[in-house]
């Protein structure tokens, strides 16, 4: 009788110590719900938090940020989030609102710790000098295509950090880890990135739009025109013509447009004024070596530099 009483208390004990074990598991393994806007910042996340989050991207490096359709699909993955990432500076003005109202969601609203908004750890650039719906899709806080400013995307990576952890802070220390290890590997890569695109410094390009403007203002690239009227509105006949005269005997070094843009418009005016078209992938998964945010800057400088006279 006392052997079958002991070898019930060590079935006891052994599945009250499974069970703790499952449980302290989960707990260990339990994921921050990422909802992230863009690509960028689904792949800043992953590269803070590693294993600790599962990331929801919620556009592709093929659409265009600023007009994205609040499907109910989108609804529900904001509803489950825990930290919402996004740009801001208006970038996403004609579909985050609605995500956030309909979902219901307290975590990520904007007051709260759950809702990151890029462009406010940073300075931005271009800021308007007069609102006026004459001028084009215009931002009144400014350029909101931060991510391709090194400098400005290490200091929006430590502002994510410290986000992470605030709003998972026992696992402090493995962000912190995290980020002083893309910190370190960061800075290197700039200072090559650097070397390698001296050669691009006092070029010129005509940009489809004005999503390059800090990428150009880091490498020193010159932005002479664009192919889009007014910001916003889709290239014209008699605008591409007017660029075909202004360029017909100085030709820009580039002609620059994203994956989620026209090819056509680009390549009717480089057989105009024989300028290269360079299709810049922009964003992460913007080309087939695009994959992460270093090969992001690789691919975007070797592209520029191979098509330099």
């Amino acid at each position: 009788m006392a052997i079958i009483i002991n070898r019930k208390k060590k079935f006891i004990v052994a599945t009250l110590l499974i069970s703790l074990l499952i449980m302290y598991g989960f707990n260990a393994q339990a994921q921050i719900r990422v909802f992230a806007c863009e690509p960028e910042w689904g792949a800043l996340a992953t590269e803070l938090a590693g294993d600790r989050v599962n990331i929801f991207i919620a556009t592709t490096a093929q659409q265009d940020p600023h007009h994205i359709e609040a499907r109910p699909s989108l609804i529900a993955k904001m509803r489950r989030a825990d930290i919402v990432v996004c740009t801001g500076a208006e970038l996403e003005v004609g579909w985050l609102p609605l995500l956030l109202r309909t979902s219901g969601n307290k975590k990520v609203q904007v007051s709260q710790p759950g809702y990151f908004s890029a462009t406010n750890f940073i300075e931005t650039i271009e800021k308007p000098e007069r609102l006026d719906r004459s001028l084009g899709d215009v931002h009144a806080a400014g350029n909101p295509h931060a991510h391709l400013d090194p400098y400005r995307l290490l200091i929006i990576a430590e502002a994510l950090k410290n986000r992470f952890i605030k709003i998972d802070p026992q696992a402090a220390s493995h962000y912190q880890q995290h980020f002083d290890d893309f910190k370190q590997r960061w800075q290197t890569a700039v200072e090559q990135w650097e070397k390698q695109a001296s050669a691009l410094k006092n070029t010129q390009a005509i940009v489809f739009h004005r999503n390059w403007a800090y990428l150009f203002k880091w490498l020193g690239i010159q932005r002479v025109a664009e192919l889009e009227p007014i910001p916003g509105l889709p290239p014209s006949a008699k605008h591409l013509t007017k660029l075909k005269k202004q360029f017909a005997d100085t030709s820009p070094d580039f002609i620059v447009y994203g994956p989620h843009q026209r090819a056509k418009p680009a390549n009717w005016l480089s057989d105009q004024i024989n300028s290269p078209v360079i299709e810049l992938p922009f964003t992460v998964g913007g080309n087939k070596h695009a994959n992460n945010l270093f090969t992001l800057y690789d691919s975007t400088i070797e592209l520029l530099l191979s098509k330099l006279k």
